[in-house]
């Protein structure tokens, strides 16, 4: 059955409830994500892992749910399948169990592409219950479900500092706790999706995006095109603060692993604040005025960051975070609004290429760390903001979007 996503969209107000739900389902699938890079700095140690190998397993799990989200999307637009969302949680718990057991870094790999699997099939699904679920409000809306995915990655310098340095990876066996509680609840929200399949189900007539010909469809491929490219720039800078900045800290600085955790911390939790306060601010003052905020606004404190000392890092660090992630949801209902027809997949497109950029970034700078020192690698990743100038180039929303 295919659906007109808009159609059912504005044929109803905003749904608090549901919204809430599938938040605290992000929140939880993204914890079960965090704990792969919570286990770094134990892995480092216990398997003697390099540089290049961490960046491998981030590389393994980014990239699986990159490359899968898009397709999840694209046959969950023509083919919604609601209880693809407890069935994605599944196979995180899967990977937690592997996780907490593997005796080897290839065994690890292969439990972290089961959490990968889980992610890329709840994310489409997850993004399209949202645009069921927003009525009017989309920045909105998509800013309450995507504060819930950062507020979990958030969490993953305190599930290094609390679980995993006292109780090591079996600390992941825990998980397997909020992935069952996630399965319950990701069920309920299938059930209200389902039926708001069964009551608005349509034949979807093939959406034309905007009404300007070919010079408009040119002008959509070209805003893609761009919007993916920026997506790598601060897909790449997020991937280097939050893959080596805490081996920055305990070398630079000589930080210890407990007190690198809080850098960190604060620099994902600014980012989930961010990305909660965006979505309002995109409806306000336009998607691409906050997107060219956001992403050139970072650069400042970006290329000062590796030259400052440890007295001022967690203020610049927070508002580096905070100001990256104001226009992560923007990104998304952008995309949704070049290409209204395919809902799942544009939301696929971008937040998959988000992981995958990072996935890619994270093994490209781990080389860079093994081969030159931790210092070069921050100092090259500082410049990366600066691309966010190719902004001012993004259409505005009323020359394509259909509305």
């Amino acid at each position: 059955m295919q659906v007109n996503v808009q159609r059912v969209a504005r044929m109803q107000g905003t749904v608090y409830p549901i919204l809430i739900a599938i938040s605290v389902g992000h929140l939880l699938n993204d914890s079960m994500q965090a704990v792969v890079p919570a286990l770094f700095p134990i892995l480092e140690t216990s398997m003697n892992l390099t540089y290049t190998q961490i960046g491998w397993i981030a590389f393994t799990l980014n990239m699986t749910s990159s490359v899968m989200q898009p397709v999840v999307g694209f046959f969950t637009d023509r083919t919604p399948s609601p209880y693809f969302l407890p069935l994605g949680m599944a196979a995180s718990l899967l990977g937690m169990v592997g996780l907490a057991f593997a005796p080897h870094f290839f065994f690890v790999l292969l439990s972290v592409l089961f959490v990968g699997f889980g992610s890329a099939i709840f994310h489409p699904e997850g993004s399209r219950v949202v645009y069921f679920a927003a009525g009017a409000k989309r920045g909105f809306a998509q800013s309450i479900y995507q504060v819930g995915g950062n507020t979990g990655n958030a969490l993953a310098p305190l599930f290094t500092a609390l679980i995993f340095v006292p109780f090591g990876q079996k600390g992941a066996a825990w998980f397997t706790v909020i992935a069952a509680f996630g399965i319950v609840l990701l069920f309920r929200v299938s059930r209200w999706y389902s039926l708001r399949l069964k009551e608005y189900g349509t034949v979807q007539k093939q959406t034309k995006a905007g009404k300007g010909g070919v010079k408009n469809q040119r002008n959509i491929i070209f805003a893609l095109i761009l919007l993916i490219f920026l997506v790598f720039a601060r897909s790449w800078y997020s991937a280097g603060i939050s893959n080596y900045y805490q081996f920055y800290l305990m070398k630079h600085y000589h930080v210890p692993i407990q007190e690198a955790q809080i850098y960190l911390f604060v620099f994902m939790i600014a980012g989930a604040i961010g990305t909660f306060v965006g979505g309002p601010l995109a409806d306000r003052f336009g998607k691409r005025n906050l997107m060219l905020f956001s992403t050139l606004g970072t650069a400042p404190f970006a290329l000062m960051l590796p030259y400052l000392p440890l007295a001022w890092v967690l203020p610049v660090v927070f508002l580096a975070g905070f100001i990256l992630s104001l226009s992560f949801s923007t990104f998304v209902v952008y995309a949704q609004e070049l290409l209204p027809g395919n809902v799942g997949m544009a939301s696929g497109l971008i937040v998959g290429l988000a992981f995958g950029m990072g996935a890619l970034g994270a093994v490209v700078l781990g080389k860079i760390a093994d081969l030159y020192n931790l210092n070069v690698l921050m100092i090259l990743c500082s410049f990366l903001p600066l691309l966010g100038v190719l902004t001012w180039w993004l259409p505005k929303e009323k020359s394509f979007a259909s509305q």
